[in-house]
Parts: structure tokens; C-alpha cells; sequence
């Protein structure tokens, strides 16, 4: 494993998609920094993290014949190692809010950022960025956030967490894409439950999410039975 630690960075995505543009580097080399000066979340929305307490850590994945329209896999990936790991520290009620925010019961504590290099129709290099939320313990000013401190009740190590989400993404690459989709539909936040919707002109509605397509579009059951697949931009999922 290659890991360069820096002190401060706007964004590990940025610096390692740069790092990887520039000269060849190990599969799974992670930027990791103390102090994220800009960290992005999906939609061009900020993550904010307390210097020194949080996960920021970006890792380069090198693909080989990786179609684009499969790029939803790489979210699953992410998303199922996080779970994992997080499972196995007996953290609470965890869900998987599409398309890939950590939950646990309606509280925030990991968000991930993709950003894929392409070449023609196929992904050369995918940077995952993870932002987990793990010894700060003030979040005043963010609205339904948490820590794993502030749920476990004890400080974690930082270095050890990125050892054991290395293992798992190792873990899930190698996972089928059936397996992947099937596995991450399970862990589905409010997947099957009734649920409030907003669209872009801030219209509700209500409707039952019923998994998530190929090209990771929200499949949701409407009145009627109607079923509806939503992209990102189209739909927000109210708590």
C-alpha cells in the first residue's frame, strides 16, 4: 500500500487526480490529510470535518475494459466496504442512503465522492474519496450528523480504519456486478418503506423506493403502481 499523508490540501480527490495525471502510480495509493480545506460532497455540496479527528482519505483504483455506463459498481463498492467495515465495529442501524451517503439511523457519519478519468467509452482510473465522520464530536452547525465517537462512545484509530477499508475495497472489486447491486439494494435506505419526495421544482410526493437500475437511476413505485426511475438531479429523498 502507498499512502501519502499531507498535513492540509484543498481536497485528496483533487491532489491525487492530479498526482495519478502526472505519473504512474500503485493501485490503491490513498492521499490522506489532517485538514481538507475544501472537501465536496455529491451536487457540489461542501464537507466540513474538524482538523485531525475525521477521515479524508481519496484512493486510487486502476481499472482495466471498465465500461462507463457501469460506473454505479464503483459506488456499490464503496459503499458496501464502508458498511462493512462499520458493521463489524457494531455500529447501529446502518443504511446505505442512495447513492452513497452512510447512515446510521437518520444521522450522517460518511459521505463519498467518485470521480472517474475516462478514456473512450471505458474508466481508466476512479479516485473514491471518503469523508468519515469518526472522533469529532461537535456538529452543531450540520444538520443531522454524527461520529462514530459519538455513537461508540470511544476514540478510534485513524490509521486502522483505512487498513480495514483498503481490505474491504480489495474485498468488493472483486465482488460480481449481480452480487454488488443485489448486496447494496439489501442495506437500502427506506428501501420497500413509504416515503416523501422533492423534485426540482420543490414538489412532494410520495412513493415506495423499490431498488436501484443498472445505470444507478432511484427505481420508486408511484401511485397507481407506477414505476418511475430518478437520477440524481431529478429527486431528493426527504428523511
Amino acid at each position: 500500500m502507498s499512502i501519502i499523508k499531507l498535513n492540509a490540501t484543498d481536497s485528496t480527490n483533487a491532489y491525487l487526480k492530479e498526482l495519478a495525471l502526472s505519473q504512474p502510480l500503485e493501485d490503491f495509493t490513498i492521499v490522506s490529510t489532517e485538514l481538507q480545506l475544501r472537501g465536496r460532497g455529491q451536487m457540489g455540496s461542501d464537507w466540513i470535518s474538524e482538523k485531525g479527528k475525521n477521515l479524508t482519505i481519496s484512493v486510487l483504483k486502476n481499472l482495466e475494459q471498465f465500461p462507463a455506463r457501469n460506473q454505479f459498481d464503483l459506488n456499490c463498492v464503496v459503499s458496501l466496504a464502508i458498511y462493512s467495515v462499520l458493521t463489524e465495529l457494531s455500529v447501529p442501524n446502518l443504511s446505505v442512503k442512495w447513492p452513497n451517503d452512510i447512515l446510521s439511523g437518520n444521522q450522517k457519519i460518511c459521505g463519498i465522492l467518485i470521480e472517474n478519468i475516462l478514456k473512450g467509452k471505458f474508466i481508466q482510473m476512479a479516485i473514491l474519496g471518503i469523508g468519515l465522520n469518526v472522533n469529532q464530536m461537535d456538529f452543531s452547525d450540520i444538520e443531522r450528523a454524527s461520529s462514530l465517537k459519538l455513537i461508540l462512545g470511544s476514540d478510534l484509530n485513524l490509521d486502522e480504519l483505512i487498513d480495514e477499508i483498503l481490505t474491504k475495497l480489495k474485498l468488493y472489486f472483486k465482488t460480481p456486478q449481480k452480487d454488488l447491486r443485489a448486496e447494496y439494494e439489501k442495506v437500502l435506505f427506506r428501501k420497500d418503506k413509504p416515503s416523501t419526495f422533492e423534485n426540482p421544482t420543490n414538489e412532494k410526493f410520495l412513493g415506495l423506493i423499490r431498488g436501484v437500475n443498472e445505470a444507478g437511476k432511484l427505481v420508486v413505485e408511484l401511485e397507481d403502481s407506477v414505476i418511475k426511475k430518478f437520477d440524481l438531479k431529478e429527486v431528493k429523498l426527504l428523511y
